[in-house]
């Protein structure tokens, strides 16, 4: 059953993806190591955090990658979307909690970076579109399992706290039976304290009777000795 709800969840955001548009990538420069080179911008809404490690994963299938503070190096990158030679790739990542801005620079060799319209562009453009897609959907992916999880936790407290409630019920069931005996062995007390106490009170009389009898035979006997 899980798994079945996992799958329509799954199906749903494939479904939703397919309808998101990608965010809009845009040329520009930013300063690295105090010099300005021309690159692409993207900038995407979410946890910027998670977009930053999205990224850095997405750059290590170019190559090895090297970080130091937001900035990430792909010295001999093979990207053949932009060149079919190896690129010299700079990437800065400025995150926050609810976005992040990626800033992707592809020197095609001795300085000469990839710009609007120039060889390479539109390879460019179209990665950071795919990784806005991609990062976006995982994005969903994520916020829906959370959901799943939190909702899967809810259904099992629920599921403990009703399997303690059966319990309860099953030993107060037990404990009414228990008084339930209890009340009948007292019935049956009482009836029979009640036919004691009826016999007692024949005894009583019996002896109340004995008692008079004795009490005139010493009369009686007292009577005859003093004459």
């Amino acid at each position: 059953m899980i798994t079945f709800v996992r799958f329509i969840i799954l199906g749903y955001l494939l479904t939703a993806c397919n309808c998101t548009h990608a965010q809009t990538v845009y040329a520009g420069e930013s300063t690295v190591d105090k010099g300005k080179i021309a690159g692409l911008y993207l900038t995407l809404q979410g946890d910027g955090k998670q977009i930053e490690k999205d990224w850095e994963t997405q750059l290590q299938k170019y190559g090895r990658v090297s970080a130091s503070r937001g900035t990430y190096r792909v010295p001999n990158a093979s990207i053949p979307a932009v060149s079919s030679e190896p690129v010299n790739m700079v990437s800065t990542v400025k995150s926050s909690r609810t976005s992040a801005t990626i800033f992707a620079a592809f020197d095609l060799g001795s300085g000469n970076y990839v710009t609007t319209g120039g060889v390479g562009y539109s390879g460019a453009e179209e990665l950071l579109k795919n990784f806005s897609r991609s990062t976006l959907y995982g994005q969903e992916v994520r916020v829906a399992q959370d959901g799943f999880d939190e909702a899967q936790k809810n259904h099992q407290k629920l599921v403990r706290n009703g399997e303690r409630l059966q319990r309860a019920i099953e030993q107060n069931a037990k404990e009414k039976e228990r008084l339930l005996k209890r009340i009948e062995d007292n019935d049956k007390e009482l009836l029979q304290l009640q036919k004691d106490t009826e016999t007692n009170k024949t005894e009583q009389e019996k002896a109340l009777l004995e008692l008079e009898s004795r009490k005139s035979n010493v009369e009686a006997v007292k009577s005859k000795s003093s004459n």
